[in-house]
């Protein structure tokens, strides 16, 4: 298209917000204390219905199940389980709402 309204070669290629390729050391640090939240929410309501003398499905199958945040290797920490990618892994902040979804088992060997 020529004229005024030609696109440039800034316009016309890529995504317009680009994600860098690993995550930086304060987004490591936020991750690392969002599961750090996550395991004391998950004791606090265990230690609570201890007390009482009940207990959840859910939350024994949570507890069973689910690394806490210092069991748990780096790579699990930051990277995901991808089919499509190279090595089968993908940064953890590549996934939309990372932050809010819990990515904390991966299949074994990848």
């Amino acid at each position: 298209m020529f004229g005024p309204f030609r696109i440039t070669s800034s316009l016309s290629g890529g995504l317009l917000w680009k994600i860098p390729w690993r995550m930086s050391p304060m987004q490591k640090l936020r991750q690392r204390r969002r599961l750090r939240a996550v395991d004391q929410v998950v004791e606090t309501v265990a230690k609570a219905l201890a007390k009482k003398g009940e207990t959840l499905k859910s939350l024994d199958r949570w507890k069973e199940e689910m690394p806490t945040e210092a069991q748990m290797l780096p790579r699990d920490k930051y990277s995901m389980f991808d089919r499509k990618a190279k090595k089968y892994r993908k940064g953890i902040h590549k996934l939309p709402k990372w932050t809010r979804v819990s990515q904390r088992v991966n299949p074994p060997g990848y």
